[in-house]
């Protein structure tokens, strides 16, 4: 059965972890597209380009085939994995995890690598808000001023929400609602003469 509904975190929110002079920064973030992720990564690279490594993994989407792991340096399977192994565990989504490693001159071993990127990820999840989000369709509204009144009792019956309007003699309304219940609204909708609807994402 088709779920409408993910856990991810609400903010970012930190971890560390320390073993033989070694120390390990963890730091999750929600996110909800590549470019947020690339900016995250190349800030955290940058504030901490003294660091021996800037590890990580994400994961988004509802159906959580969309990952991606990155040992920046180290063996592989060492750091990415783990890292994105505490996003699996807690069942979260729309995630970034990033782990930034200063050396501290004593080799861990892969056993040790694998449990210090474990831990670090984990302490970070632990000090995050993990909350359950619907997934919403986003679409933008086009009808005609005369159609006004029917469309506004439809969002007000169905209590959607509105996120722009701009009312003339041509109307557009840009609106979410929950994915479970958007082809019976979408469709209650384009009954109404003149009316539009164009989808424009899931989130």
């Amino acid at each position: 059965m088709e779920t409408d509904e993910y856990k991810t975190i609400s903010n970012c929110s930190k971890g560390i972890y320390k073993e033989k002079g070694s120390k390990f920064l963890a730091f999750a973030y929600p996110v909800y597209d590549l470019e947020t992720i690339k900016k995250i990564v190349g800030e955290k690279q940058k504030e901490y380009f003294d660091a021996r490594h800037c590890c990580f993994a994400w994961q988004m989407g509802t159906e959580k085939n969309l990952f991606r792991i990155n040992d920046d340096g180290e063996p592989s399977g060492t750091a990415g994995k783990p890292i994105y192994g505490q996003i699996l565990s807690n069942e979260l989504t729309n995630i970034l995890i990033v782990v930034v490693r200063y050396f501290g001159g004593v080799k861990l071993g892969t056993s040790g690598l694998i449990n210090a990127y474990k831990t670090a990820a984990s302490d970070a999840l632990n000090n995050a808000e993990i909350i359950t989000r619907t997934v919403d369709n986003f679409y933008t509204l086009e009808f005609d001023y005369n159609s006004m009144n029917d469309v506004m009792k439809i969002f007000k019956e169905e209590n959607i929400k509105i996120s722009e309007q701009k009312f003339d003699l041509n109307c557009t309304l840009k609106f979410s609602v929950r994915k479970l219940y958007a082809q019976r609204i979408v469709a209650k909708l384009e009954s109404v003469e003149s009316v539009k609807v164009i989808f424009d994402r899931t989130l």
